[in-house]
């Protein structure tokens, strides 16, 4: 009587046919990867809080926890490939890793161009995830959503997302709005006719600005470097143009994240005082003036009717 093959023998035959035959190899292969991408997973996830609290700036710590994540993946992909039946070793493997990074470093410098811009990104420390930042050539201003190694995204005021290349945003200028103090100072320039009453428009500017939310009113002096800089609104004269005296009106906003719209109330609320001010804005003129040295031009009107059907009549 024949019996049949034990549990044992059952594990054991199983066990196997994985290590000798090409499906069982790379189910073995597969199995590694997929531990390696759970094991990187948590990983990060408890890594996270002691990174964060090792490295104060968001940008860093996120790297580091993608470098650590990309090497686990890394070191399953390896032992995967020492799985399967590739007849190469470790070393054949770190070699042909090295040849490999020598052709990439050849055909694809601008991509790791790009990786080289983000490290020194992450030492220069130009701005950092939530900074308000302007880019001046494509006019666009937002705020640093992420940063990596090998590009910059910027979620821009209108919603929109824009991604830069490292290696082009470091030859750019790029304006940090909240890097050190998010308190900012702006400029409205405009002039008053000579006949008007110059004294009365910029005090008027002034207290236009004043009342507007989100300007500083008063307070202690604003330093910047070495220069210090009253923090009310101040006007003063710029210069004396052609057609009237140009002034300047400058205050420091709270906050740089609506300085369009207080511009506009400020400017608004200027339009309205200066009304029923002795002050009068200039603006371009066109006169036409006729006279002796004109030329004269002769006009000639034709009407038909019943009677007539012809008539000239010139004037």
């Amino acid at each position: 009587m024949e019996i049949g093959p034990t549990i044992a023998e059952t594990v054991e035959g199983f066990f196997q046919w994985l290590v000798t035959s090409l499906t069982g190899q790379l189910l073995i292969a597969g199995s590694i990867l997929a531990i390696g991408w759970y094991v990187s997973g948590i990983a990060v996830r408890l890594l996270g809080r002691p990174v964060a609290q090792r490295f104060e700036r968001e940008s860093l710590s996120r790297t580091v926890l993608r470098t650590i994540k990309l090497g686990i993946i890394l070191f399953s992909a390896v032992v995967a490939a020492g799985v399967l039946p590739l007849g190469i070793g470790l070393s054949d493997i770190l070699l042909s890793v090295t040849v490999l990074s020598a052709v990439i470093g050849v055909i694809l410098a601008p991509v790791i161009g790009n990786y080289v811009g983000g490290l020194f990104v992450l030492a220069d420390q130009p701005y950092e995830i939530g900074d308000m930042v302007e880019i001046v050539d494509a006019q666009q201003r937002g705020f640093i959503e992420d940063i990596t190694l090998r590009y910059t995204k910027l979620l821009t005021e209108d919603n929109s997302v824009l991604v830069i290349p490292n290696n082009t945003i470091r030859e750019r200028d790029v304006i940090n709005y909240t890097a050190e103090d998010e308190r900012t100072r702006m400029t409205i320039d405009m002039s008053v006719t000579y006949e008007g009453d110059l004294a009365e428009a910029r005090r008027l500017a002034v207290r236009a600005a004043r009342q507007t939310d989100g300007v500083i009113a008063g307070g202690p002096t604003i330093r910047v470097g070495n220069a210090r800089y009253p923090a009310r609104p101040t006007c003063q004269i710029r210069e004396y143009g052609d057609h009237g005296v140009a002034v300047s009106l400058r205050y420091w906003v709270r906050t740089p994240y609506y300085t369009g719209k207080v511009q506009s109330e400020i400017q608004e609320r200027i339009w309205e005082e200066l009304k029923d001010a002795d002050v009068e804005i200039p603006y371009p003129h066109t006169h036409v003036v006729f006279d002796e040295t004109s030329g004269e031009m002769d006009v000639a009107v034709n009407r038909t009717d019943d009677t007539d059907p012809d008539v000239s009549r010139r004037p």
